[in-house]
């Protein structure tokens, strides 16, 4: 799998919404919130979804190589079959969405919550066959000190995964909406660069950030020998507007979740829940291997 992330050609699903974003999930997919009675019943929707996502014929790993999990979906079944398995067995390697929320705002950043059960579940999900992790934090503004801890943290939850023997995704996304945003890129590549020279031995990370203000801004971590692959969000683009920035950066591939499902229904047949995510599919993936106006 390893391989398969560092040499493949495509985009990482993300899957992983959790409780908090569900019910908006599941109102981009037509289902509007008062069709579930309780937290088991969204869920259950949440994975119907998902899973018919999964199982899409052009859903393989031709174009996406990874896929990220929320805990339930990870825990649950695809037509009998763990869901890690699945994905594996098309040729999409899993990974898990491991942070539980986040802290209120505080020098411009909001930081993790504390995840006390992260080991537990960690063995459970290298035991399923998952490749590696995500954990998301927000950037708000260009606070030195606010993003010099965000940075800091999300190294340190990365070597906890990786004492692990499993692949963190570190994402520090930077808050679209900021007005500050292109400094808040500077300051953090600047504290990235800091902490991936502190990695011993073979250590490698991958990393999920917003796209640039200025195309080319994460060229350096792009080449970084300690980063396996470097990975977008799409950070409130619509899909068009998020593909046409992700062509303009070198190295960069899609994380995409909105933006990946946003043309999808539960009201559609199977037919056209295939052609509307074969679309997206590859629209995602030209703008992750189609560059524009950048040197290869």
């Amino acid at each position: 799998m390893l391989e398969r992330v560092r040499k493949g050609n495509g985009f990482i699903a993300a899957l992983d919404q959790s409780g908090g974003s569900t019910p908006k999930a599941l109102a981009g997919y037509g289902i509007e919130e008062g069709a579930w009675s309780d937290d088991h019943g969204m869920f259950a929707l949440i994975h119907a979804m998902r899973s018919r996502i999964i199982k899409s014929t052009c859903f393989t790993g031709e174009k996406v190589l990874g896929a990220i999990l929320f805990e339930r979906t990870m825990d649950g079944t695809v037509d009998g079959r763990p869901v890690p398995a699945a994905l594996i067995e098309k040729g999409v390697v899993p990974f898990i969405k491991i942070d539980k929320g986040l802290e209120d705002e505080a020098d411009g950043v909001q930081l993790m919550k504390p995840m006390p059960e992260l080991d537990a579940l960690l063995d459970k999900a290298k035991a399923l066959g998952v490749f590696g992790t995500k954990e998301r934090s927000v950037i708000n503004s260009a606070n030195p000190a606010g993003i010099a801890a965000i940075v800091a943290q999300q190294f340190e939850i990365g070597h906890q995964v990786l004492a692990k023997g499993m692949m963190p995704i570190l994402e520090p996304e930077i808050a679209i909406k900021s007005a500050t945003r292109a400094e808040c890129d500077t300051l953090m590549k600047a504290e990235i660069l800091k902490h991936l020279e502190n990695l011993s031995g073979e250590m490698q990370v991958m990393l999920k950030l917003s796209l640039p203000v200025v195309p080319g801004t994460f060229d350096a971590l792009v080449d970084h020998p300690r980063v396996l692959k470097v990975v977008a969000l799409s950070g409130g683009y619509s899909r068009p507007e998020a593909c046409a920035e992700l062509a303009k950066n070198r190295g960069i591939i899609a994380s995409f979740s909105r933006a990946l499902l946003e043309d999808l229904r539960h009201q559609m047949s199977d037919d056209e829940f295939s052609g509307a995510l074969a679309a997206a599919i590859d629209e995602i993936h030209a703008g992750s291997t189609r560059k524009v106006g950048v040197i290869a």
